[in-house]
């Protein structure tokens, strides 16, 4: 594939990517389901360092729905869970040293001790030098997050007149974070299966066959390249 030629001056600034085809790659290759979420895992950290190298400044990537752990077998969740220890252990010093912020968008609490605990271990390193902040959706879901911040403006007692979309932005798990400019869906469906409801609002969408543990570098750029040739409204 011949290299592409991305526009500096248009490097979306918030990529969301809705990491889907983990367990088909591994099925297409006669391996285990853990196999193939492990290859997903590598292939996270080369799109974030990717991420780096661009100068896009937040990524936020869907790797646990609340239906996933809600409906997959004890096995399967046992190992997601046992993957997302392991790396972010691994990964603690590289983060601080490249200025990666970690996030969890979602109730991470609710997961086993030991899952939450080492999540908490890296989203207590505050940046001084932060160059990218990368949003992990966890036991995540859109309907879910919108709910919550209503419970949160009930509870704040928000008066009803006062109440607009700047302000309700505020108590949903991105708070002050801009609202994803791209949205990538990898494995083949054209769906957006319950993800960042209320902030793709005025996102771009693009989706691809590719299945996410082969969606590298050049994948990427291919995404960034077609956002590129769009011409954005935003509702006008």
């Amino acid at each position: 594939m011949t290299k592409i030629n991305l526009d500096k001056k248009i490097i979306p600034q918030h990529i969301g990517i809705i990491m889907d085809g983990n367990r088909r790659w591994a099925e297409k290759r006669g391996l285990n389901v853990e196999e193939g979420h492990q290859a997903g895992a590598e292939n996270l950290e080369k799109i974030i360092d990717h991420c780096l190298d661009l100068g896009i400044k937040t990524l936020t990537v869907y790797a646990l729905s609340t239906e996933n752990w809600r409906k997959r077998t004890k096995k399967e969740v046992k190992g997601i869970f046992d993957l997302i220890i392991r790396c972010v252990k691994s990964r603690k010093k590289d983060y601080e040293q490249k200025g990666i912020k970690l996030g969890v968008l979602g109730d991470f609490q609710a997961f086993p001790r030991k899952v939450y605990q080492a999540i908490g271990e890296i989203l207590k390193i505050v940046k001084k030098n932060e160059r990218l902040k990368v949003n992990l959706a966890l036991n995540y879901g859109g309907r879910d997050e919108i709910i919550e911040a209503i419970r949160k403006v009930i509870k704040e007692k928000v008066p009803p007149q006062k109440l607009n979309e700047k302000n309700f932005s505020k108590f949903l798990y991105t708070n002050g974070e801009p609202d994803p400019d791209l949205i990538i869906r990898t494995g083949g469906e054209v769906r957006l299966s319950n993800f960042l409801l209320w902030q793709m609002s005025y996102s771009e969408l693009y989706f691809t066959d590719t299945l996410w543990p082969d969606f590298d570098e050049k994948e990427l750029d291919k995404a960034i390249f077609e956002y590129q040739k769009r011409k954005r409204n935003f509702g006008k």
